[in-house]
């Protein structure tokens, strides 16, 4: 039994949580796709994403706040790509999880039980989570 268990990192959490959530809006996961492949300036991507520029402006800054995309100024105008090959990575993983049938496991994989999962959670989570009440007729 070879394999070791890594422990709770609340720092890797919160910065893994940070960039879930830059990518989690439709608008945001489209510009990267497109800043994955190329370099692209912000009026391009606004028409890109049928969007006013201060929009897609706004997207972009939540991207580069999450370290998925970085910028360069050349005259008036600011080119933006991807920060590195791993963020298309990101979103081709996003695509295969999101494609796999619910419940399928890599072959030898072995499932972790609630019980065990939750273990592993801070105590802070467990305390606001709620027991449901028994629904009484």
């Amino acid at each position: 039994m070879g394999a070791q268990v890594e422990a709770w990192d609340s720092a890797g959490a919160e910065r893994a949580i940070a960039v879930l959530k830059a990518v989690a809006d439709p608008t945001r996961y489209r510009l990267l796709w497109a800043l994955s492949r190329q370099e692209q300036p912000v009026g391009s991507l606004a028409e890109m994403a049928g969007a006013h520029v201060a929009a897609v402006s706004q997207h972009l800054a939540k991207l580069r706040a999450a370290g998925l995309v970085v910028s360069r100024r050349e005259g008036t105008r600011i080119y933006y790509r991807a920060a590195g090959p791993h963020v298309r990575g990101l979103l081709e993983e996003a695509s295969l999880v999101a494609s796999a049938p619910a419940g399928e496991a890599e072959p030898g994989a072995v499932r972790e039980e609630p019980a065990a999962v939750a273990q592993e959670q801070p105590a802070r989570a467990a305390r606001r989570v709620r027991a449901r009440r028994p629904v009484t007729e």
